[in-house]
């Protein structure tokens, strides 16, 4: 009678091919899908709140004139349609709506599959002549001016000022269990990756740039990304 024990290594292989799908499951159905790590210091938590919540207020009204001024454009530019709402992951893999000035036609997601993918390292889309990108939404995404609503996310509490960008779910569906834990901690405005060169960086670098943030998370680190961030934005290195 043959023995129906699995061994080691067909049972490691069982759960290695498992896990993705339990991902999957786990991201449709809306619950976490990783653990929390980064810097658990409550004292860190706090204080970083309390900066996101100044921080985020303080740039609304700053940025204020931008803002509207913007909006006024693209209410006409987009048939009364200046925001794009899309869902994004966060925190753990949770769900929440990201809001971002829009700067593609409106039939875009349905004509995405007749745009060439130029990010081929990953499952992330990118083009770098995306022919769905409007004029104005082009400038708006080479001044980063298309993310300033992302300050009310940041208000809501749904992101931080600091730390990894938040994917849509198509790609994190494709993700491997390493990828995953970028999403550790709350996503964020601007992190490593936005300032190294954001779309100049290949899949596997930008998902390990997420994953040192994780690591050495701090509010020394905060500081300093968003320090270095004014300069990212104005030189445009990477944005489109």
């Amino acid at each position: 009678m043959q023995s129906t024990t699995m061994l080691p290594e067909t049972r490691r292989r069982v759960v290695r091919e498992a896990a993705p799908s339990l991902a999957r499951m786990g991201l449709d159905a809306n619950i976490a899908i990783v653990e929390a790590a980064g810097n658990h210091n409550p004292g860190y938590i706090i204080t970083k709140r309390i900066i996101d919540i100044i921080g985020s207020l303080t740039a609304l009204i700053l940025f204020s004139p931008i803002l509207i001024g913007v909006t006024l454009v693209l209410l006409v530019t987009t048939k009364g349609r200046p925001f794009f709402i899309q869902n994004r992951i966060g925190y753990r893999g949770k769900h929440f709506p990201m809001i971002k000035f829009r700067t593609m036609r409106l039939d875009a997601e349905q004509i995405q599959h007749m745009v060439e993918n130029e990010h081929a390292s990953g499952p992330i889309f990118k083009n770098k002549a995306d022919p769905r990108i409007t004029r104005i939404g082009r400038w708006l995404r080479r001044t980063s001016i298309d993310e300033l609503p992302q300050l009310v996310n940041v208000l809501l509490g749904q992101m931080s000022l600091v730390g990894p960008r938040p994917p849509v779910l198509k790609e994190v569906k494709e993700y491997e269990s390493w990828h995953r834990r970028r999403l550790a901690v709350k996503p964020g405005l601007t992190c490593l990756w936005q300032v190294s060169g954001r779309s100049m960086i290949g899949f596997e670098d930008w998902i390990r740039m997420d994953l040192w943030y994780v690591r050495h998370q701090s509010l020394w680190v905060d500081l300093k990304l968003l320090a270095m961030t004014p300069y990212s934005v104005i030189t445009c290195r990477g944005a489109y």
